[in-house]
């Protein structure tokens, strides 16, 4: 199992570099003070709410709500990675990696609210019982896991796949039901690929075919983690499988290379072809038992409904549970600006339907934070999602960090006098159809048409 322990660190790391370093970079742009959503600006609004504390809102943040801080978060979460990928002190870096992420997390809305942000904060502070102790971990002498806490990381494993398949048919979404789900999911899912238009123009029975296997696998598959050794095995390359065949019909950014890697710990050395070196000892002591009953527990009791406010605050147990109503129509977002009023140019963004010539295409394990936000922000109002007028507000100054988030910007050498955001219905275009990948149709305007007032805030332009 120690072999087999090092490559699911190694993968925890990994995945914590591609998670961190890409919200890293699009940080200036999100959550600087430059940024749409400044991170500092909601530290501050938290400090002055009367009675709010740390453990109210547990977040290193207190300390200091900089950009200096943000990024000397960031810088210390994507070390922790670096750590767990080479096996320096991977407990410690579990813990560290687990209180600098969740100081971003608990506070980045709406940017840092996604489900695997929360997870990656959870496998963090599992894994560091899981971990090797010392500095430097020989495979040749550390000892083998607890069975204790390699009962947390199966029962971790088992829940973000569980729930899933529960929410979806606890939702009372008619279409999970009669297995139609996903002939609306390959188009209206947030960022679809080129081979989600390909899958989309399957006949019918094959789509309620592949929602039944998807079922199979986020129902019983997880359940068989909880089984004997062989049963767990192949429970284990069950959800690897899932989660490949998922990473290979969309993007939804890091989270099926950590769902990925918490199935590692299903397997062991046997398993993995992998040069098995002498058994280590194993610890015998009874406490962790108590610590993974209660982080069982915990996982039920979040997943029904139930309030456990101190954990629910450090994210440390959680509950799961994507797409649980299917979303059935695609609105877009379009944000044009014009200098005179009359004629209007459309601001590209890097990876969500704009252009309907433009072909859909992977960027996962990547998530770009900003498109992904745009397709929820289309799902309400703009009442409802302010951070869009403060998006409009960033592009009027022609802001180098927000800038930066985008694919092209038409106005290169000054910002635009209005802005306008545009709302199309988008669906996939035949497949064969040359050139094309969208069809759409305008439903009406987001937000009002905006200007610059004099004193920097927006008004009405018409």
């Amino acid at each position: 199992m120690r072999r087999t322990r090092r490559l699911f660190f190694i993968g925890l790391g990994l995945t914590t570099l591609v998670a961190v370093g890409s919200y890293w970079w699009q940080l200036p742009g999100l959550a600087g003070m430059q940024g749409i959503a400044p991170l500092g600006a909601t530290m501050e609004s938290v400090r002055q709410a009367p009675g709010l504390g740390f453990f109210d809102v547990p977040t290193l943040l207190w300390i200091s709500s900089s950009d200096v801080m943000l990024h000397l978060l960031c810088a210390v979460a994507f070390s922790s990675g670096v750590l767990l990928v080479i096996g320096v002190a991977p407990r410690i870096a579990c813990i560290v990696l687990w209180a600098s992420w969740l100081s971003l997390v608990q506070l980045g809305h709406p940017f840092l609210a996604f489900q695997w942000d929360v997870l990656l904060v959870e496998a963090a502070f599992c894994s560091a019982f899981f971990a090797p102790p010392g500095l430097r971990p020989r495979l040749e002498s550390e000892p083998e896991p607890h069975s204790a806490f390699r009962w947390v990381m199966i029962v971790l494993a088992c829940k973000v796949t569980l729930q899933s398949g529960i929410v979806k048919l606890s939702s009372g979404d008619p279409t999970w039901r009669d297995l139609t789900a996903l002939t609306y999911h390959w188009w209206s899912q947030p960022l679809p690929t080129w081979s989600s238009v390909m899958i989309a123009a399957l006949p019918m029975w094959v789509q309620k075919a592949m929602c039944l296997t998807m079922f199979a696998f986020e129902l019983v598959v997880p359940v068989m983690a909880l089984g004997p050794r062989r049963v767990r095995i192949v429970s284990g390359m069950g959800l690897m499988a899932l989660q490949a065949a998922l990473f290979a019909a969309g993007n939804y950014s890091f989270y099926n290379l950590l769902t990925f890697v918490l199935a590692i710990p299903l397997l062991d050395d046997r398993v993995l072809p992998l040069p098995e070196g002498p058994e280590g000892e194993r610890a015998v002591t009874r406490w962790p038992w108590l610590i993974a009953a209660t982080f069982t527990l915990l996982s039920i009791a979040m997943f029904a409904g139930r309030r456990v406010d101190v954990v629910r605050r450090f994210h440390t147990v959680n509950a799961y549970g994507a797409f649980a109503v299917m979303t059935k129509s695609r609105a877009e977002i379009i944000v044009e600006g014009s200098s005179d009023g009359a004629t209007w140019l459309a601001y590209e963004f890097p990876w969500k339907p704009g252009d309907v010539t433009r072909r859909p295409t992977f960027v996962a394990p990547w998530q770009p934070r900003l498109d992904w936000q745009m397709w929820f922000a289309a799902l309400g109002t703009c009442a409802g999602n302010p951070w869009v007028l403060e998006l409009q507000r960033r592009l009027l100054t022609n802001t180098p960090a927000v800038l930066k988030l985008l694919e092209t910007n038409p106005f290169p050498n000054a910002p635009p006098r209005y802005l306008r955001t545009r709302v199309f219905e988008y669906r996939f275009a035949p497949w064969r159809e040359q050139g094309v990948w969208w069809t759409r149709t305008e439903s009406g305007p987001y937000c009002p048409s905006v200007m610059l007032g004099t004193n920097g805030t927006l008004q009405r332009a018409f």
